[in-house]
């Protein structure tokens, strides 16, 4: 590959991962105020904010498998570990540092929003881990039994099937922690699910479109990946 090239895919990488790491720290951030949504009469979501940024993860980690590899959607997700955790350190000085007399935010309310962080970012990372390196593992499964082809299946079948354990895993842990009352275990669970494949099934041709994009700028074969380090 011409260096030219190379750079811009690697400026490209960059952004991919920015893009993910930024969408996991701002779900365990806003976790804590939930809202319903009534799809056209069929189904009414009660779903946590923090689920709404949070599809855009297994996005960039599909896109980022397609073109860069296993090992580089790894070396993201391994990533997205170290910023969660330093953003709840952050967040925890900040808890610990008393607010002034006339600060917009005082103590209490700091501590209301932000107390549970840990907590979220504890049981959000368990999940993340676990989700994360299914999709991956099941995408290059399917990526390599397909012989690069079938894009949409090896989408839909890993990033379903990685985000039933992801909600099931972090609402487990934060019920066994008492954030969230178990009688409303299952509820949220179908609705975090349900939404979760909604999404899935709406960025599949927004994958398309990114991979078509790449493949036709870096000129990949089908299957092909960017090997950026050599």
């Amino acid at each position: 590959m011409e260096t030219s090239k190379k750079l811009l895919a690697s400026k490209i990488y960059l952004i991919l991962a920015a893009l993910f790491i930024t969408s996991l720290v701002v779900s365990n951030l806003i976790f804590q105020k939930f809202f319903s949504w009534d799809f056209f009469g069929i189904y009414t979501f009660e779903i946590s904010v923090g689920i709404l940024p949070y599809p855009i993860t297994f996005l960039v980690t599909d896109l980022i498998s397609e073109i860069y590899g296993k090992k580089k959607a790894n070396q993201v997700v391994i990533a997205g570990i170290f910023a969660s955790f330093f953003s709840l350190l952050i967040v925890y000085v900040s808890n610990m540092v008393p607010a002034t007399a006339w600060s917009p935010i005082d103590n209490s309310l700091f501590t209301k929003v932000f107390g549970l962080s840990f907590v979220a970012v504890f049981s959000s990372m368990i999940a993340y881990l676990l989700a994360q390196f299914v999709d991956i593992r099941i995408y290059h499964f399917w990526k390599k039994l397909t012989k690069g082809k079938h894009l949409w299946l090896r989408n839909n079948f890993s990033t379903i099937t990685s985000q039933f354990l992801d909600t099931f895993s972090v609402l487990f842990l934060l019920c066994s922690f008492g954030v969230i009352e178990w009688n409303l275990f299952t509820k949220l669970l179908i609705s975090g699910f349900l939404f979760k494949v909604l999404i899935a099934l709406l960025d599949t041709p927004i994958l398309y479109a990114a991979v078509h994009f790449f493949r036709r700028i870096f000129k990949l074969e089908v299957g092909e990946e960017i090997d950026l380090d050599t």
